[in-house]
């Protein structure tokens, strides 16, 4: 590749890592081409860009973005995964496509400035989504207060029934 192309990607590479809220770096050894291809369209689908690079050429575009705490993971052979706007849809198709016997492997990623290691990032991958973790904040705040109304609920019910025994007993005692 001559000079100028791995400038123009450097900078490329650059701009896509200071661009990104996650990074996921994968080693893709055995990987075949129909596996790559049903990769690469479903995390399309979620705006996630995943791309092939030479190690050289992503630690210094790492360096020029001001990512710090990835270089000991460029080596071997390495897929990069971009994520744009969700940092945990990458992580859920990846994790996705290991579990059904996709033969990646994750190195590391970089997710709001925190190196991960893979632990974390299979943590990170089975974690609920976010509509799934708003609809539990929505259930815990309205659990107390159904409870809360069951129970006013029921003391009116007792307070009628109070006052219906003794409306009865005055008017048997009449």
């Amino acid at each position: 590749m001559p000079t100028a192309e791995k400038a123009a990607k450097v900078s490329e590479l650059t701009q896509k890592m200071a661009g990104s809220k996650a990074i996921y770096l994968a080693d893709f050894t055995g990987l075949d081409v129909a596996s790559v291809t049903d990769l690469r369209s479903q995390l399309r689908k979620a705006s996630v860009e995943y791309e092939v690079v030479k190690n050289r050429l992503a630690k210094r575009a790492a360096q020029e973005a001001g990512v710090a705490g990835l270089d000991p993971f460029f080596v071997g052979p390495t897929a990069i995964a971009f994520a744009g706007a969700d940092p945990v849809e990458p992580a859920k198709i990846l994790q996705k496509f290991i579990d059904a016997g996709g033969k990646i492997t994750i190195k590391s990623g970089l997710v709001d400035g925190q190196v991960i290691s893979a632990d974390q990032f299979k943590a990170l991958a089975t974690l609920p989504s976010r509509e799934q973790l708003l609809a539990k904040v929505v259930g815990a705040v309205q659990g107390p207060l159904y409870g809360l109304s069951g129970v006013l609920s029921g003391l009116l019910r007792n307070l009628v029934g109070v006052v219906a025994a003794i409306e009865k007993k005055q008017s048997e005692g009449a």
